[in-house]
Parts: structure tokens; C-alpha cells; sequence
């Protein structure tokens, strides 16, 4: 008994460990990405708007989530409302995630859907709209639990008011299912697989399309393809990193049986682990994939790292996602 009670320690501090770096990292990164839009004109674009909100979700996840993923893993306990809330607020960055990367896929069919009349469709104001729309959307969603739908009436009498503060005691596995896998992140993925899809076909018939004199045309959408691949990696990613959590959540749901298995909690453990992760993983797609983040980067940790005076000149005349 004492060795397992000492695995099972060991197993927590790993855990914490891993929960910390990856905050950290998320902190260092998202930061990197919401000063170098701040401080690059030619960053200050409709989608790069969109991509900040992303940033700022998994900035969240450096500065709340993973913090309040390490206070419930330590077992304290808490009033049942309060252990709730702070559930609910590890849900709201995902959700706010998960919205923001539908904006951007429908950023990005709009304008090369309606390539003339872009600028007038998605103004500076409608972005604003339409990013705290996305975030207030994703705080309704997330709190839907605090008004009545959780796990309370399956508790006992003395766990009702103060009980050991975890995810599963105090959340209803009907909600996590039907509204958090599926409604948040499932259906939201399987629009955005069918927008970029429809993006490339788009793309891939005008390019197709034009002719040699309309060279510049075809050069528009070339760099539209790049980019847009750029954004499907991010996708792509996403979903890498947050179907396992989901694919646990469903298998606990519909499965119960399985929950006893030995390796299903390392499992849930890992697929934790992996989701936080995601929020480390957009700076680094950002860096290798769009050539003015990486060149904003560098010239950041430079002059104000490094303290150096020279830096490296990145190209600000164009208003575009040139890669």
C-alpha cells in the first residue's frame, strides 16, 4: 500500500511539474504574439484581430487554467459553488478557444468568398462585435452549471455543501457530453473542416482560372493558400490536442465500466496534459509558418531582451497575411 501511495504521489508532482512548464511556456508565447500584433503595423489585420482573441485564451490557460488544474488535482476542499466556479472558468478559455478559431475560418471563406467587397463586409467595428460576442457567448456556455445543471443532487447530504474539490464531482457528465463535446467542440470542428475545405476549393478554382495578365490575381490567392494552410495546421492541431479529453468525457459517459480500468486515469491525465499543451503550440505555428511574427519575434526578444539596438527589418507596406 505504501508503494502505491508513493506512486501515486510521485504521479501528482509529475503532473504539477508538467502543469507548470506548460504554463509558463503559454505565458512566455501568447505574450510574444499580443506584442508583436501590438507593436507591428502590418500585423493589425481583420484575421490577426481574431488571432489575438485566440492568443489571449491561451494566454488564460498559462495564468488561470493550468493553475486551477493543479488546485483541483491537490484534493482541497471547497464550498460546492465555489469549487464549480472555478470549474466553469477552466471550461470558458476553452469555449472562448474554440469560438475564436470558427471566427477566423469564417474570416478567411469571407474574404476570398467575397474577395471586392471584404473590406466593407468585415470592418474594424464588426470584428470588435463580433470577438466579444464570441467571448460573452463562451461565458453563457460555460455557466450554464451554475444555474442548476451539475452534479449536486447526485451527492451525498455532507458533500453538498463542502466536499474535496474535483472536476467530476461537482460537473454533470450530461453537460460535459452533449454541450461541452459536442456543442463546443465537436460541431464547431466539423464546420470549420467544411469551411476550409470550401476556402481551397475556392482558392484552387481561381487560381485555375486566371490567366497570365491577371498575374497578380493568381499571386493574391497563391498567398491566400499559404496562409490558409497555416490556419488549418492550427486546426488542425486543436483538434489534436482536445478530441482526447472529449473522446475520455464520452467513454466515462457512455461507458462507465471502463472508468475502472487502471489506465484510464493516466489516460484522462495525459489528454489534460495534451490540451493545455495547445496553448503552447500556436506561437511556435506562428514563428515557422507567417515570416512577419517570426521577424516581430525576433526583433522583440532583441530590443527588449537582449537590449540590442539593431534589429531586423520586417516588411510593413502591405496590410496583408503575405507569409
Amino acid at each position: 500500500m505504501s508503494n502505491q501511495t508513493t506512486m501515486v504521489q510521485s504521479f501528482t508532482v509529475a503532473y504539477i511539474a508538467v502543469e507548470v512548464v506548460i504554463g509558463l511556456l503559454a505565458i512566455i508565447g501568447n505574450t510574444l504574439v499580443i506584442w508583436a500584433v501590438k507593436v507591428n503595423p502590418s500585423l493589425q489585420d481583420t484575421t490577426f484581430y481574431f488571432i489575438v482573441s485566440l492568443a489571449v485564451t491561451d494566454l488564460a490557460v498559462g495564468v488561470f487554467v493550468t493553475p486551477l488544474a493543479i488546485i483541483l488535482e491537490l484534493e482541497i476542499q471547497l464550498y460546492f459553488h465555489p469549487c464549480l466556479f472555478l470549474c466553469c472558468m477552466i471550461i470558458i478559455f476553452t469555449n472562448a478557444s474554440t469560438s475564436s478559431l470558427l471566427a477566423i475560418a469564417i474570416d478567411r471563406y469571407v474574404r476570398v468568398k467575397m474577395p471586392n467587397s471584404y473590406r466593407m463586409v468585415i470592418t474594424r467595428k464588426r470584428i470588435h462585435f463580433c470577438i466579444g460576442f464570441c467571448w460573452t457567448l463562451s461565458a453563457i456556455g460555460a455557466l450554464i452549471p451554475m444555474f442548476g445543471w451539475n452534479n449536486r443532487s447526485n451527492l451525498g447530504e455532507d458533500e453538498r455543501n463542502m466536499l474535496i474539490c474535483n472536476f467530476i464531482s461537482v460537473m454533470s457528465m450530461d453537460y460535459l457530453v452533449y454541450v461541452w463535446c459536442f456543442g463546443w467542440v465537436l460541431l464547431p470542428l466539423v464546420t470549420m473542416t467544411a469551411l476550409y475545405v470550401q476556402i481551397f476549393y475556392i482558392i484552387r478554382k481561381h487560381m485555375r482560372q486566371s490567366a497570365s495578365n491577371l498575374h497578380v490575381c493568381k499571386s493574391n490567392y497563391s498567398k491566400e493558400h499559404k496562409i490558409t494552410i497555416s490556419l488549418v495546421i492550427v486546426m488542425g492541431l486543436f483538434a489534436l490536442c482536445w478530441l482526447p479529453l472529449s473522446i475520455m468525457n464520452c467513454i466515462s459517459y457512455f461507458y462507465p465500466t471502463v472508468v475502472q480500468n487502471k489506465a484510464f486515469q493516466p489516460a484522462v491525465y495525459l489528454s489534460i496534459v495534451l490540451s493545455h499543451f495547445n496553448s503552447v503550440i500556436n506561437p511556435i505555428i506562428y514563428s515557422l509558418k507567417i515570416k512577419k511574427f517570426k521577424y516581430t519575434f525576433i526583433n522583440i526578444v532583441e530590443r527588449h531582451i537582449l537590449c540590442k539596438d539593431e534589429i531586423i527589418e520586417a516588411s510593413s507596406t502591405e496590410n496583408t497575411l503575405d507569409k
